[in-house]
């Protein structure tokens, strides 16, 4: 049988990083030196290496992905199996969630990349690699959006963190748990998320700017009064707990709430805001009931993507509320 098409697309990041003379490390692996690098590679998938960038995950721009997503889909159409996209880990989570917003076609796409250079002990770039290519050429992978694959876990794009500055262990799902394990050189799902709800861009497309606010003890508000003088399309609130702030900067957040989208998500890595269990000044019952679009058991990092597609697109906030409740409503179990 012919090998898969695997097209490896290289953004950069720790796994392509080398030893510098003025220390630390740096951008300078070559794309086909990091294929030659890992041995096996070869007899699991013929690939096709495009190189994007070579940056730090978090020098990649919104416009580089939605372009990114609009190359996949092409790639797709012209015979290619399965897509690997190597980047930096710093902003996995969220390239990996837009990509999962943008590309249209259901076959296997997998990010991934590396906590420890390859030049340093324990390297962990190889094993990603190799695990993320067998995950790509999977069929089984198919149908179930982006994954993010490190550390011998699959994860779904919707549901991934990133939850240490440092460990090869760093990628969790919170939420969910990894969907499956690279046992004995197989791809092994123990459960599938649904199909998720896809948004159909030009590579031109511009994702709206969003605010992403914090809420912290204390909080006086004072903030939020700037963000009616900048350019912001659209807020998402990190609040405490469920999705709850100050009581003193609740007239702040309606007012906010009555001219532009604000989406209420939780600071909390799991568990998501709730809708109606607490009803107290400040709390997640009194806020949406005065306007904001609740986050669900997205991030606010992610609840931001989500917002700046649906602003870019010129939604207005009665369709903005209604495709968070679609989108959440269809993609979680």
């Amino acid at each position: 049988m012919a090998l898969p098409r695997i097209a490896l697309i290289v953004l950069g990041g720790t796994i392509t990083m080398v030893p510098q003379r003025n220390g630390g490390i740096a951008p300078g692996l070559r794309p086909k030196q990091l294929l030659e690098s890992v041995s096996g590679l070869a007899e699991l998938a013929q690939f096709k290496i495009i190189t994007k960038h070579d940056l730090p995950s978090a020098s990649l721009s919104l416009s580089a992905i939605v372009m990114l997503a609009s190359d996949i889909d092409a790639l797709y159409q012209r015979g290619v199996d399965g897509v690997v996209v190597v980047q930096g880990t710093d902003t996995i989570e969220e390239t990996a969630f837009l990509l999962d917003l943008l590309v249209r076609r259901d076959r296997p796409l997998v990010v991934t990349g590396a906590m420890r250079g390859p030049a340093m002990l324990g390297a962990d770039g190889p094993a990603n690699l190799f695990s993320a290519v067998l995950v790509a050429a999977s069929p089984s992978a198919a149908g179930i959006g982006t994954l993010v694959v490190f550390n011998n876990e699959i994860h779904a794009a919707r549901f991934v963190q990133k939850s240490h500055t440092y460990l090869p262990s760093a990628f969790t799902s919170p939420m969910s748990g990894p969907l499956g394990f690279i046992v004995e050189q197989r791809a092994r799902f123990h459960y599938k998320p649904p199909t998720p709800i896809k948004y159909s861009v030009l590579p031109s497309f511009d994702c709206a700017p969003v605010a992403l606010v914090k809420i912290v003890l204390g909080d006086n508000g004072w903030l939020l009064d700037q963000l009616p003088k900048l350019e912001y399309r659209g807020i998402v609130i990190e609040g405490v707990g469920a999705g709850h702030v100050p009581a003193e900067i609740v007239p702040r957040l309606e007012q906010l709430a009555s001219n532009k989208p604000v989406v209420l998500s939780s600071r909390v890595y799991a568990g998501g805001t709730l809708t109606q269990t607490y009803s107290y000044a400040g709390s997640e019952m009194d806020l949406l009931g005065k306007g904001l679009i609740p986050g669900g058991f997205l991030s606010g990092v992610k609840a931001r993507l989500l917002l700046s597609v649906l602003l870019g697109q010129n939604e207005d906030i009665a369709t903005i509320r209604s495709s968070f409740r679609r989108y959440l409503s269809a993609s979680a179990f």
